[in-house]
């Protein structure tokens, strides 16, 4: 096997940072035990670009390592990364990336423009108003809502609002992030997560769907993924019919997106078939995160995913 000297960059200039920064270990760690000359940068709050050994470096540093590879693979989640903004980047230095290109990380992290990709390809996505601070002032509503920044990862911002009492306080949690505001009602569904991962050659690998078991009347906020103890279903106790919609509407999404590499796509499944709920283009990234734990299902395991992904974006 030949062994490919890569950049492997984590961190981020935005809430994921430590996220970011677990996954990143956790792949640089996996495709070096797999034998290849893994050079490791972080990005760190303020945007200051570091090396391993934590020096700083600043971004013509960052771009003469960069350079000195064959092929760099961004581990960020949110913001400034998982945005298209490290896609762009290596795209201007010609560098082969790991992962979906600028447009792809544009679209899938601004969640009101996916609903709209996802409309035009006759996906359901739940009713929703988009909110500026200009109009939230004027915003009413009379049923449970989901209020969510239009773009952040990992459901930062994610409030459920049962009554009018608690508007202020999600909305002000929203805004924190952006200064767009998503109000959704509430989708009565089980949560699925989808898997897929294009090839070069323009097939698509979907991996078995995964479904997170949430108690009746909750959200999968960020508490529930990072503090509580989520519950996973792999395989998804799922009907052939459904499954079927499923992985269809998954692959629609990626290539309506423009996504490459690993991207996952959350949905509920309701009576009436899968509703969007978002497209991840970098999920969470070590071997025990849902997208890795979903592939290793179809029989690949965290090392042959990375080390595919790598010689993909290679060859791309």
């Amino acid at each position: 096997m030949t062994h490919i000297r890569l950049a492997v960059i984590g961190g981020g200039r935005n809430c994921e940072h430590e996220v970011s920064l677990a996954s990143a270990a956790a792949v640089a760690e996996a495709l070096a035990e797999a034998g290849h000359d893994v050079v490791r940068l972080t990005i760190d709050p303020e945007g200051v670009w570091r090396e391993r050994e934590n020096r700083p470096i600043g971004l013509a540093g960052a771009l003469q390592v960069l350079c000195s590879c064959a092929v760099v693979f961004p581990v960020l989640h949110g913001p400034h990364g998982e945005d298209g903004t490290l896609a762009a980047l290596c795209d201007l230095a010609d560098l082969p990336c790991v992962g979906s290109p600028l447009g792809a990380g544009v679209l899938a992290m601004d969640k009101w423009a996916t609903k709209l990709v996802a409309g035009a390809m006759g996906i359901g996505t739940a009713p929703a108003r988009l909110l500026t601070r200009r109009t939230a002032a004027s915003y009413a509503f009379n049923r449970p809502v989901v209020v969510k920044p239009v773009a952040a990862g990992s459901s930062h911002g994610v409030t459920l609002v049962r009554g009018a009492d608690g508007l202020t306080a999600a909305l002000d949690a929203a805004f924190a992030l952006g200064d767009r505001v998503l109000v959704e009602d509430v989708v009565a569904g089980r949560e699925i997560d989808v898997a897929v991962l294009g090839r070069p050659d323009g097939s698509r690998m979907v991996a078995p769907p995964l479904e997170i078991v949430v108690p009746d009347g909750e959200i999968f906020d960020h508490a529930a993924k990072y503090a509580g103890s989520p519950r996973f279903l792999l395989p998804a106790p799922l009907d052939d019919a459904a499954r079927k919609d499923l992985e269809r509407a998954a692959v629609d999404m990626y290539d309506a997106l423009g996504c490459a590499g690993v991207a996952r796509v959350d949905f509920f499944l309701t009576d009436r078939g899968p509703v969007l709920n978002e497209v991840n283009t970098m999920p969470g990234f070590t071997a025990q995160s849902q997208a890795p734990r979903m592939f290793a299902a179809l029989g690949m395991s965290f090392h042959e995913l990375l080390d595919l992904l790598v010689r993909d974006a290679l060859s791309a």
